[in-house]
Order: structure tokens, then C-alpha cells, then sequence
């Protein structure tokens, strides 16, 4: 079967032809691990998740090779560890502990939206002797040049800087807010290793007591468990520059003549309801959020696969409910499956062809039409979906929410001629505990089942 990817360094899509067939390898850029994944977060751990079920079905499980990494060391980890303990704690063991909390949580978080677990999950503290090799090698090469304690990358000296991003230096400096510092040779360089003090974490180098920049820890971590170059690499377009700009420079100048990642590959960011995600707009929520509000995993998953990685997202509550009620149809249908089914061939093929994930779900829909129940269970399971049978909320029964709603009207009605709205207020309750909209108007009442919908919350209600 022929895979086809965009490739974001080449503009187009390309033919998949992996280095190895046998050891198919892709790196995506993992989280910061300092507090709850944001739904934004979700997005490229879902598309990946979804790339890498296809390559194992293509190419076997036994035959891919997926990392995925965990930076645990980072600013915004040892602000938050500053924050927390005050002044004159001890921060090193806040930073273990936040560290290791906010890993399990991003595990338990993409687990439940059905997200298999990389092959490879290195975590950058384990790396430090690897990332001070390469950071040697490449001032060695007269690529990298140390300057007050810092060691920083010399981007004059990679031409292709900027290909990826499709930039020149002057646009990057334009438009990009490039850290200034006397001891810089050109504004667009950036740090390989830079000072601690001694209450942050540190390690032993060459150039003092230190800590890695950013960029160098995927370059390190990537060729350690993926050699000089490997097939696919992935994450948000917001990574696109400086991260694996700056990842491809110093890998490249490190190992010339490997290539490095051969794919490319960025997905789009997330909104919400229309509108960017953002604490101030107060639409910005976890993953958590969600699953703690009620909404499925599976129904988070689904509404992420409805639109194509290289388009943005909007998640709005809609489509969640959208994605319930289609889900809890396909389950009971699914049920009914026995025996052994391959993946839907239209679905697998939908994927091959870019990830085209919005044309798998058509015609998943198309073949739930078709009352071959055992292909569409294996297909849903392909796609991440019904992994473990028919989770509750989908095995329960719908209320008839028609007579909630009838019984809603006679009760305002009353209320309007006794002036007691008691029952009114008391149904009101109860709908939205069991995750139902209420909309009352002069027109009448309308109940909307919500993404975290409980029917048995409402038996014996009407």
C-alpha cells in the first residue's frame, strides 16, 4: 500500500519510502511537563496516534518505531517550581515532584482519548551526557561558539537556514521576538547550553554548571533512538519556527549528509467556538476539563479526527453532541460484530492518502449502513475508538426528552399563574445535572443533550 504525506519542507505531498521498511521511524515533539495538557495539547497527540496506527498496519507493529519525548527541564518547569515553594524552598525537589505528577497526568489524559502509548518516551534529564556531545561536536566544526558561560548555535554558518519555514533570517528577526544579548554574534542565535545557579537544576559541562537549551534536546534525543536520519517528524505548526528550524540546523551541521527527518509533517491549531483559546476569552480549558465535565473520551477523539490535520479545529459543544450520537449508533451496531474483521479497506485507504481522517469518518458512515457489523468494530477499533466494547454512557438508554420537555411547559405554566417556580427551578436542576441545555423562550422549551449526557439521571424524572 502507498502512504502519501504533505511534507512541509517540500510543499507537496510525498510517497512515504522509508529508509528501512523494517524499522519505519518517526519522532514528535512531546509536552513541557508542568501542568495539565490544554485541549490545544490533544491535537497533535491524536494525529500522530492516528499515523502511527496506520503505519503499524501497513507496515506491522513489530516494525515502526515512534518516539515521543518529555521535557522536564525548562524555564517555565522551574518558574512554576519558584512559584510554588517560595522563597528559600527547595526548588530542585519541587521540580521532581511537578515533573513527575504532570507526566502521569498527560499519560492518563492521552490515554483516555484512546491514544496508544509511543514506543519511546525518553524524557530530556536522561540525555544531558548525549546533548553535551553534540553541543562539543558542533563548536568543534565551527558551528557553535561559546560566549559568558552560554554556548550558542551560529545560524550564519547553515545556509538552508530558514527552508523549512520558508524565511529568510530577515523576515525570522521581523517577525519573531528574538532574545537580545551582547554576547549574541548575530541576533537570530540561539542557545545550546546557558548558566544555573545553584538552586536550579544543573549539570557539570565543559562550560561551567549548566543546563540545555531547548532546541538541542529533540536533536539529541531523536539521534539517540532514531540514528542520523529517520523517516517522519511531527508536531504543531507553532513548532515550526524556531524549534525544528533550529532542530534541523544544528542536526544537520552535526551529522552532514544524514538529511535528518525526511517528512515533515504539521497539524493546524485548535479553537474554540470560533475564537482562539484563551484564558482571558475564557474558553481555554484541559483535556481534564472535559473528561471530569462528562464528555467521553472517544466523543473527543471523534470530533478531532472530523477535520483534517492541515486545516484548523474548531471544537464547539455542537459537535460534540454531533459525535456522541453518532458514536452510541455505531457502538450498538459494532456489538453485534463477532469474529475476525480487518479495518474497512475505504477507510485505511482514506487514511493513506495524507491522513485524510474527514474522508475515513464519510465512509465509516457509509459502511454502518451496510449491517457489516464485524468490519465496522474492527474499523472503529483501527481508528482508536471502542477499544475496550461499549463503554457505559453509550450502552445506556436516551430518555425521551420530549416529555421532559411537555412536562417543563405544564410546570411553567403553572408556576406563571401561582407565582411558585419551585418545580420549575427543581426540573431545571436536574436536567442540567445530567448534562442537558435547557432553552426556555417564549416559543416554548427545547432540552439539547450535552456531551456529558446521563440518561439515568433523569429516570423517574418526568
Amino acid at each position: 500500500m502507498t502512504i502519501r504525506l504533505y511534507n512541509t519542507k517540500a510543499r507537496a505531498k510525498q510517497v512515504l519510502e522509508p529508509l528501512n521498511p523494517d524499522n519505519v521511524r518517526m519522532y514528535v515533539c512531546g509536552p513541557t511537563v508542568y501542568d495539565r495538557a490544554h485541549l490545544g495539547n490533544a491535537r497533535p497527540v491524536i494525529v500522530f496516534d492516528m499515523l502511527y496506527r496506520l503505519l503499524r498496519h501497513v507496515y506491522g507493529p513489530d516494525h515502526v518505531t515512534y518516539v515521543r519525548n518529555f521535557t522536564d527541564v525548562d524555564d517555565k518547569i522551574n518558574a512554576r517550581a519558584i512559584e510554588n515553594v517560595g522563597k528559600g524552598g527547595d526548588v530542585n525537589a519541587e521540580i521532581a515532584r511537578i515533573t513527575a505528577q504532570t507526566t502521569q497526568w498527560f499519560l492518563d489524559d492521552m490515554g483516555a482519548l484512546g491514544a496508544l502509548e509511543p514506543d519511546a518516551m525518553p524524557r530530556a534529564t536522561q540525555y544531558i551526557p548525549q546533548m553535551i556531545a553534540m553541543i562539543e561536536d558542533l563548536i568543534a566544526k565551527g558551528h557553535a561558539y561559546e560566549a559568558e558561560g552560554h554556548v550558542l548555535f551560529a545560524v550564519d554558518s547553515y545556509a538552508d537556514y530558514g527552508r523549512l519555514s520558508s524565511r529568510s533570517v530577515d523576515d525570522m528577526i521581523a517577525g519573531s521576538r528574538v532574545e537580545v544579548a551582547p554576547y549574541k554574534r548575530n541576533p537570530m542565535d540561539f542557545v545550546l547550553w546557558k548558566p544555573s545557579s545553584a538552586d536550579l537544576p544543573g549539570w557539570d559541562s565543559p562550560w561551567g554548571r549548566g543546563r540545555p537549551g531547548w532546541h538541542i534536546e529533540c536533536s539529541a534525543m531523536s539521534h539517540e533512538l532514531l540514528g542520523e536520519s529517520f523517516d517522519i517528524h511531527g508536531g504543531g505548526n507553532d513548532l515550526m519556527f524556531p524549534h525544528h528550524e533550529n532542530e534541523i540546523a544544528q542536526s544537520c551541521c552535526a551529522h552532514p549528509g544524514s538529511g535528518f527527518a525526511r517528512i515533515w509533517m504539521h497539524n493546524e491549531m485548535l479553537q474554540v467556538e470560533g475564537k482562539k483559546m484563551s484564558k482571558s476569552l475564557g474558553n481555554f480549558f484541559t483535556v481534564h476539563d472535559l473528561l471530569k465535565e462528562g464528555v467521553p473520551g472517544e466523543v473527543i477523539r471523534f470530533v478531532f479526527l472530523s477535520t483534517h490535520y492541515r486545516k484548523p479545529m474548531d471544537w464547539t459543544a455542537e459537535k460534540a453532541r454531533e459525535a456522541q450520537a453518532t458514536l452510541r449508533k455505531w457502538y450498538r451496531q459494532a456489538e453485534q460484530g463477532e469474529g475476525n474483521a480487518e479495518p474497512y479497506v475505504a477507510v485505511v485507504d482514506a487514511l493513506s492518502e495524507d491522513l485524510n481522517t474527514p474522508k475515513a469518518i464519510a465512509e465509516l458512515h457509509q459502511l454502518s449502513q451496510a449491517d457489516d457489523f464485524p468490519t465496522l468494530r474492527a474499523t472503529l477499533r483501527f481508528l482508536g475508538l471502542m477499544a475496550d466494547g461499549v463503554p457505559d454512557w453509550a450502552a445506556r438508554p436516551v430518555a425521551d426528552l420530549s416529555a421532559l420537555e411537555t412536562r417543563l411547559v405544564q410546570a411553567r405554566a403553572a408556576a406563571m399563574q401561582s407565582k411558585d417556580f419551585s418545580e420549575v427551578d427543581r426540573l431545571k436542576a436536574a436536567l442540567v445535572a445530567a448534562g442537558v441545555e435547557v432553552r426556555m423562550s417564549k416559543d416554548g422549551v427545547e432540552l439539547v443533550p450535552g456531551a456529558g449526557f446521563d440518561a439515568a439521571r433523569l429516570e423517574g424524572l418526568d
